[in-house]
């Protein structure tokens, strides 16, 4: 148990938290980093599994230096495990805008979608899916990006603070000279 547990850390530590501290001793601005967590987070989400990479890819070379494409790529691996619990309310929303039938998610259906036998019920689903993602999008981008913001102000302030600058690495170098 306590192998398990140490892999577990050595494991976050690596891809979650040094990337993470990386990025913040980087000095990017705390509104930047807060709208590309959010923006990560939410494309993250998307209903339909294996897409999110590539949907981040796009929203980065849309919106160019306005988001801080590490920040994007890391809160999307960190939606990752959320995506699949999301995927069952995003359906919902959608067929309750739509006024349409309640899909049954049974074993059924699901043997159909992986032996490629979908019917329109099962494609039907995904557009629902889809469509409440829509919907449910813009308010949890702003959600979280009000959630986030103080969040890497605080962050960004403690490991600019830690990180030695040009400026005092410089200043160090001369005085040792004098």
């Amino acid at each position: 148990m306590a192998i398990s547990k140490i892999r577990l850390k050595t494991w976050f530590n690596q891809k979650i938290s040094d990337p993470l501290v990386q990025i913040l001793r980087r000095g990017a601005e705390p509104k930047q980093l807060a709208f590309s967590a959010a923006l990560g987070i939410t494309m993250g989400v998307f209903p339909i599994c294996g897409v999110t990479v590539l949907l981040c890819g796009v929203a980065i070379a849309l919106l160019g230096s306005h988001c801080h494409a590490p920040t994007v790529m890391l809160a999307n691996f960190i939606a990752t495990p959320i995506e699949l619990s999301l995927i069952l309310p995003f359906l919902r929303l959608g067929e309750k805008i739509t006024g349409g039938p309640h899909f049954p998610l049974t074993s059924d259906a699901l043997k159909k979608v992986f032996t490629g036998q979908a019917s329109r019920d099962v494609f039907l689903s995904i557009a629902n899916a889809l469509l409440g993602w829509l919907v449910a999008a813009p308010f949890v981008i702003i959600a979280l990006y009000i959630l986030f913001l103080p969040c890497f102000k605080i962050l960004v302030r403690q490991f600019a603070s830690d990180a030695p600058t040009a400026k005092t690495s410089e200043l160090k170098s001369k005085s040792r000279v004098a």
